[in-house]
C-alpha cells in the first residue's frame, strides 16, 4: 500500500516554480463549485480584473488559460498566426528559441534575430530584418528570459513593430509580478504569463492578455485555430458575457490565482517591484562579494533570477545536490548552450524574501569553500546585509 503523500520540505530559488504563500495554499483545499456556478462566475470577473492591473492594461480579453506558461505560448501563436504568416522572432535564449519552434508549428515563417545568451536583442537588426522582409506581420521577443536572466526593453521594439504595422507579441511568464509589463505603455498587442513565477501559485494557468488589433487579426482570420482547445474564439465567449460553456475549468487553480493576486494587491504593486528590485540586487552584490561572476551585464539583468557563472574547478550538480540535502534549497542548472555553465537563482514572489538571501548565501559559501574555493568567512551575507 502506498504511504500518504508527504514531500519533503524545500526552499523554492530556482527558475520556477516559487514558494506559494499558505494563503494561496489554503485556497486550494477550498470545496469546489460548479465552472458555471453564479459565485465562480464572479471569481473569474475578479481574476480578470486583477489580471488587467497585474498586466497594466485596459484590454478586456485578459483571462487564464488552462495550462501552464508554455500554454499561453501556444495560444497566442495558434490565434494569431495562419499557415503562411511571416513572423520575427527574437532568440537570445532558450524561450525564444521555443517561440519559434510553436510558431512553425502553427504554420508559420520564421525569421530569427539572435543575440547571445546573456545579451539583449539588437534594435538595429530587428529593424533591418523588417526592411528586408515587408510581409513580416509580427514581432515576438521574451521580456524576461528565463533561461539566462535578461531583461529585454520593450518600448523600442514596440515602436518598430507598429511602424511596420506588425503585432508586437511578449513573453511575461518570469516577468509579471516581478516587474513591470506595462502592457497598454509599451504598446504590447498580445502578452502572455505563467502562475508558477512571480504570482507564486502553483503552475497550471496561464494569463494572456490580448489589444483590439490582436482581436481584430483573430478575427480576420481566414482558417480555423488549429488547436480547439486553445481556440480563444470559443474562450472568450465563457469568459466574457456569454459565459456560454467551452471546457471545466481548473476551479481550484482559479481559486488559487485569484488568492495571489488579491495578495499581490494587499502588498501594492510598486511595492511588489521593490521588494524584487531590493532584494535581488542584495543576492547580487552578495555573490559577487563572494568572488563569484554574474553572466548578465549590470543594467540588463533581472532582479527576480539571478544567473551565476560556475567557477571554474566546481561541479555544477554537487553543488545544486548539497544546497538541496544539505540546505532544502532549490536552485536551477543552465539550459542548451548554457548547461553546465550557469546556476540560475529564483527570487520570485513569495520566495523573494531577506531570508531566503541570506540562507542561500551563507549556504553557498560553505559548499564552495568545502569544493576549495578561497571565500572570506561571511562576506557575501555581510554585502547583502549592507545593500539591505
Amino acid at each position: 500500500m502506498l504511504r500518504a503523500l508527504k514531500p519533503s520540505p524545500r526552499i523554492l530559488m530556482g527558475p520556477g516554480p516559487s514558494d506559494v504563500h499558505p494563503e494561496v495554499l489554503r485556497s486550494l483545499s477550498i470545496p469546489l463549485l460548479g465552472h458555471l456556478d453564479p459565485e465562480f462566475l464572479e471569481i473569474m470577473n475578479d481574476i480578470m480584473e486583477l489580471l488587467r492591473q497585474a498586466f497594466g492594461t485596459e484590454n478586456l480579453l485578459t483571462v487564464p488559460m488552462s495550462g501552464t506558461g508554455s500554454a499561453g505560448m501556444e495560444t497566442v501563436f495558434a490565434n494569431l498566426l495562419e499557415p503562411g504568416d511571416h513572423v520575427l522572432i527574437g532568440v537570445n535564449g532558450l524561450f525564444g528559441q521555443r517561440m519559434a519552434d510553436v510558431a512553425r508549428r502553427c504554420g508559420g515563417i520564421v525569421t530569427e534575430i539572435h543575440a547571445d545568451w546573456g545579451d539583449t536583442l539588437s534594435e538595429d537588426e530587428l529593424a533591418a530584418a523588417l526592411e528586408a522582409n515587408p510581409d513580416i506581420g509580427m514581432v515576438a521577443v521574451v521580456h524576461a528570459e528565463t533561461s539566462t536572466g535578461v531583461q529585454q526593453p520593450l518600448k523600442g521594439i514596440s515602436d518598430l513593430a507598429h511602424s511596420h504595422d506588425c503585432l508586437f507579441v511578449v513573453d511575461a511568464v518570469t516577468s509579471l509580478g516581478g516587474i513591470p509589463v506595462d502592457v497598454d505603455q509599451h504598446g504590447v498587442d498580445a502578452c502572455y504569463s505563467g502562475t508558477q513565477k512571480c504570482l507564486s501559485a502553483p503552475p497550471g494557468l496561464a494569463p494572456v492578455s490580448l489589444g483590439y488589433r490582436a482581436l481584430e487579426r483573430m478575427d480576420q482570420r481566414k482558417t480555423p485555430v488549429q488547436s480547439w482547445y486553445l481556440d480563444l474564439s470559443m474562450i472568450r465567449s465563457y469568459w466574457g458575457s456569454e459565459r456560454s460553456y467551452h471546457h471545466t475549468a481548473p476551479i481550484s487553480m482559479n481559486y488559487a490565482l485569484r488568492e495571489a493576486l488579491r495578495l499581490l494587491f494587499e502588498e501594492g504593486l510598486d511595492n511588489v517591484y521593490q521588494r524584487h528590485a531590493r532584494l535581488g540586487k542584495a543576492l547580487q552584490n552578495g555573490l559577487e562579494a563572494m568572488g563569484l561572476d554574474l553572466h548578465v551585464a549590470e543594467k540588463h539583468r533581472l532582479p527576480q533570477l539571478t544567473s551565476v557563472r560556475i567557477p571554474k574547478g566546481i561541479d555544477d550538480m554537487t553543488v545544486r545536490r548539497e544546497l538541496l540535502a544539505g540546505f532544502g534549497i532549490e536552485i536551477g542548472g543552465g539550459l542548451g548552450e548554457l548547461k553546465g555553465v550557469i546556476w540560475r537563482v529564483g527570487l520570485m514572489g513569495h520566495s523573494c524574501s531577506p531570508n531566503n538571501v541570506m540562507l542561500f548565501l551563507s549556504a553557498m559559501e560553505q559548499i564552495l569553500r568545502r569544493q576549495g574555493m578561497t571565500i572570506p568567512e561571511g562576506v557575501g551575507p555581510q554585502a547583502a546585509w549592507a545593500s539591505l
